[in-house]
């Protein structure tokens, strides 16, 4: 008989748990990385490095432009809101200690 997940001859925790030995023994092993030293380490890391930065889809100039104009605008208002706040304070300050 068998249920809709696996057998009764092989249940499913003992399916995983051979799957986990052989994982571990695999692993174990170490691979293309554990045979490498850290100069091969290093340039292992360089080559991903520069694969990933190929993936990037980067702005074009007038996004670029147009990020870069949000972003001061966006800075030059939170200065004032904080410049106009800490005045208050101040004031307060002034004429609560006087």
């Amino acid at each position: 008989m068998t249920d809709a997940v696996g057998s009764i001859d092989m249940p499913d925790a003992q399916d995983e748990a051979a799957e986990s030995k052989d994982s571990k023994k695999k692993a174990r092993k170490g691979g293309k990385r554990g045979k490498k030293g850290p100069v091969g380490r290093l340039a292992l890391f360089y080559r991903q490095v520069v694969a990933e930065l190929r993936k990037v889809v980067w702005p074009t100039r007038s996004q670029l432009t147009t990020y870069t104009t949000v972003v001061i605008v966006f800075v030059v208002i939170m200065i004032g809101i904080v410049t106009l706040i800490d005045s208050g304070f101040s004031q307060v300050v002034k004429y609560v200690f006087g």
